[in-house]
């Protein structure tokens, strides 16, 4: 049935039974829209929460809705009188107790924030046997590694800590020979002395 105004077509759809639906805000709805592929025409469903009802049941009466898809959210703003909307059908109504309930953006956003806040890493798959083996024996080889350049790192600190030690032991060495020198050149000139004496 046709609805016109003032002689004025307005929209080939039954305007009084979408003004009767009495959608509003908070409702979860499916909009049966349908949409023209390669001459063809097929119908896909939006199904999301009504966050706005515009300009009451006049012909540019309005209806903004939004679902989220894989966590992005989606909003769109159908005229309530379209002929490319096929039906609409109210899923579910809550009450809420604003006209628009655009907060929900916000609300979300919070939520999520929240959610990524408990997150926690985790490093768990599921695996064949076989990988596990190939990872397992890659994994041996870079510990095998690993330990080869610890040990490397330990035998570089000990051969350190020797060549410190045998630096003062070769300095002593040398102190004691130019001792032992001295004491050579002095008993050596003692004698001397002594046979000039006799």
């Amino acid at each position: 049935m046709n609805t016109v105004i003032s002689g004025i077509d307005v929209s080939p759809v039954n305007m009084e039974d979408r003004k009767n639906l009495g959608l509003r805000a908070g409702d979860t709805v499916k909009v049966h829209l349908k949409i023209e592929d390669k001459g063809k025409t097929r119908t896909q469903v939006f199904e999301g929460i009504v966050l706005a009802r515009k300009h009451g049941s006049e012909p540019g009466a309005t209806f903004t809705v939004r679902k989220v898809v894989d966590g992005i959210g989606v909003e769109k703003i159908f005229p309530l009188y379209s002929p490319n909307i096929d039906k609409i059908e109210i899923v579910r109504r809550s009450t809420v107790r604003r006209a628009k309930i655009y907060y929900i953006r916000e609300k979300v956003a919070r939520e999520i924030r929240r959610q990524m806040r408990r997150m926690r890493l985790m490093n768990v798959s599921s695996e064949s046997d076989i990988e596990a083996k190939t990872e397992g024996d890659d994994a041996g080889e870079e510990a095998d590694t690993n330990k080869e350049a610890e040990a490397d790192v330990v035998k570089d600190d000990d051969s350190k800590t020797e060549e410190v030690n045998e630096a003062p032991a070769e300095e002593i060495k040398k102190e004691e020979v130019k001792e032992e020198i001295k004491t050579d050149e002095s008993s050596v000139e003692e004698e001397k002395v002594e046979e000039k004496k006799e």
